[in-house]
């Protein structure tokens, strides 16, 4: 085989894997991973979370398209009223309801271990959502991106594996950024 071909090949077996929501999907997975206040972690996870349930739709995965769909309608409506005064009654029914359609459409769309991992990432970011904090909130989600890694290496979503793996280094930063500065010892050692 020489070197065009071998050009072609991988041209031929990366184009199964190029779409445009995939794309964006990475890209807004990421920048909700290093986004330093709660309100557009929450903004860019809904992009995100749009923009990937088209991408698992087109991969034929649909638990994945239904977890992304509940995704969405959770960000933004933790987005609107947790953490805020006066918070709404029907917040907590709401999750609690979406969780159940989780579940149902998990079931609905069994397929092994990939929909175990996705309505296991999506329960995790649910719980992540229900903070009024980042912090919380960036653990809870490093959790759920870890389990979302498990599906998209199961349903083959290049795509999808690596903005979980950028959006677990971006978490990382995030959340280390945040936490307190240790004083420093006159012998240099940390207190």
């Amino acid at each position: 085989m020489n070197p065009v071909e071998c050009l072609y090949f991988w041209y031929v077996a990366a184009t199964a894997h190029l779409d445009l929501f995939g794309s964006l999907g990475l890209c807004l997975g990421f920048t909700a991973g290093l986004m330093p206040r709660r309100d557009r972690i929450l903004l860019a996870s809904a992009a995100c979370a749009t923009c990937f349930g088209a991408h698992y739709m087109f991969l034929g995965a649909l638990t994945g398209t239904a977890m992304c769909a509940i995704s969405v309608i959770q960000s933004l409506v933790s987005l609107t009223c947790i953490g805020r005064p006066g918070r709404s009654g029907w917040v907590p029914p709401l999750f609690a309801a979406s969780t159940f359609a989780a579940a149902c459409l998990t079931l609905a769309t069994w397929n092994g271990w990939p929909s175990a991992c996705a309505a296991l990432g999506t329960l995790l970011a649910t719980g992540a959502r229900l903070h009024a904090a980042p912090q919380p909130m960036r653990l809870l989600f490093l959790g759920a991106s870890l389990c979302w890694a498990g599906h998209n290496l199961l349903v083959g979503s290049v795509f999808g594996l690596t903005c979980d793996l950028l959006t677990i280094c971006g978490l990382g930063i995030a959340f280390l950024r945040a936490l307190p500065a240790q004083p420093v010892t006159p012998d240099g050692l940390r207190a």
